[in-house]
């Protein structure tokens, strides 16, 4: 694999990791959404604490849904990618075809899955993080009773660890925004890196200024 096409391959991977680490920068001048539902997190538990309803579990159930679902379909595309691995001989020929400018070969194929195959673990790893993580927040809420208050410690402590399992969730979605420039590199070198940036935009602009965004900024103290 020429310099340029490994760069191309590695470029998505790079911007995912990039833009986690710019991104807490960027939150202590200008909250994202994410940053911002976090207060929202703590209204949730200290409401949560002090109602004996059903409510809460099953919101708690619907997030942990959404989660397992995204760990269970990582797995399989984590097994599909070692499938194309070991069946890349006889796939070269149709991914080939594809493909504009200059043809890669079967190393370069080879390499480019291997860091798919990164990504989607990375993918996984976060989503079975968020999953065990939340679990971790339905049990510290469920301890609460309900009959006393819950000292502003234990309020912080339980929105907290939701706020962990949401970042860790958002994490491994992220690795999926990623993953479409992953793609495009099969068409072009050039179209991998124009993707990932048009990725990395995207994700900015619904983090930091995106109209969902304005509107919990207008409810939530920052």
């Amino acid at each position: 694999m020429d310099g340029f096409s490994f760069f191309a391959s590695a470029l998505p991977l790079l911007a995912l990791y990039g833009y986690g680490f710019a991104a807490k920068i960027i939150d202590r001048h200008r909250p994202s959404i994410s940053a911002l539902m976090n207060e929202q997190r703590i209204n949730w538990v200290t409401h949560a604490t002090r109602r004996e309803t059903p409510l809460d579990a099953i919101l708690s159930g619907n997030i942990m849904s959404s989660v397992s679902f995204f760990a269970s379909t990582t797995a399989l595309l984590i097994l599909a990618l070692f499938t194309v691995i070991g069946q890349l001989p006889q796939l070269s020929p149709a991914l080939s075809s594809i493909t504009f400018g200059a043809l890669y070969s079967d190393a370069d194929f080879q390499i480019h899955n291997i860091a798919m195959l990164i990504l989607f673990v990375s993918a996984f790893l976060s989503f079975t993080l968020s999953l065990r993580q939340f679990n971790h927040f339905c049990i510290l809420l469920g301890a609460s009773d309900p009959a006393s208050p819950a000292p502003p410690d234990t309020i912080g402590t339980i929105a907290r660890i939701n706020a962990i399992a949401a970042r860790n969730f958002n994490a491994g979605i992220r690795a999926y925004y990623f993953a479409i420039p992953m793609v495009a590199w099969f068409i072009s070198s050039w179209a991998s890196i124009a993707v990932t940036f048009i990725t990395v935009a995207l994700l900015f602009y619904r983090e930091y200024f995106s109209y969902a965004r304005w509107l919990v900024a207008r409810i939530t103290p920052h």
